[in-house]
């Protein structure tokens, strides 16, 4: 994900993403207190109309929490771009205790295959000589 997998240290892992500075988080700040502010009141609002009896604004009186916290989330994600808490390590393909092993087995299999090459050749070799042709179809 975005080349950050070989870091083992938890923090920003940015990799050429430009932070937001100046202008740009000033004015993500402003956006972000303004979201809060209006899910505060819708959430008083629904939770007023919820409790004089109208049972589907109890709905909404869980949601616009919900929004207020992506609202937080998007908004540290765009001041932080990369940051993850956790970082993904790549597994090894192989366990080092079987390194040994997978290095014979591919041995072995280069001495079949050298010997299936070694049995294949003569056999074409005769079939050639009985249809009078050679393998280059001369």
């Amino acid at each position: 994900m975005n080349g950050i997998e070989g870091s083992n240290d938890e923090g920003p892992a940015t990799d050429g993403v430009p932070r937001l500075s100046g202008a740009s988080a000033v004015r993500t700040h402003l956006a972000l207190l303004v979201g809060l502010a209006l899910c505060g009141v819708a959430f008083w609002f629904e939770l007023g109309r919820a409790q004089g009896g109208n049972a589907l604004s109890w709905a909404y009186v869980f949601e616009w929490p919900l929004l207020a916290l992506f609202a937080i989330y998007m908004w540290w994600k765009l001041l932080h771009p990369g940051f993850t808490f956790k970082q993904r390590h790549a597994k090894p393909a192989l366990a080092p205790e079987y390194e040994g092993m997978l290095a014979a087995w591919q041995i072995e299999q280069q001495k079949i295959e050298a010997s299936r090459l070694a049995e294949e050749a003569p056999a074409s070799k005769l079939l050639d000589e009985n249809n009078g042709t050679t393998r280059s179809g001369e």
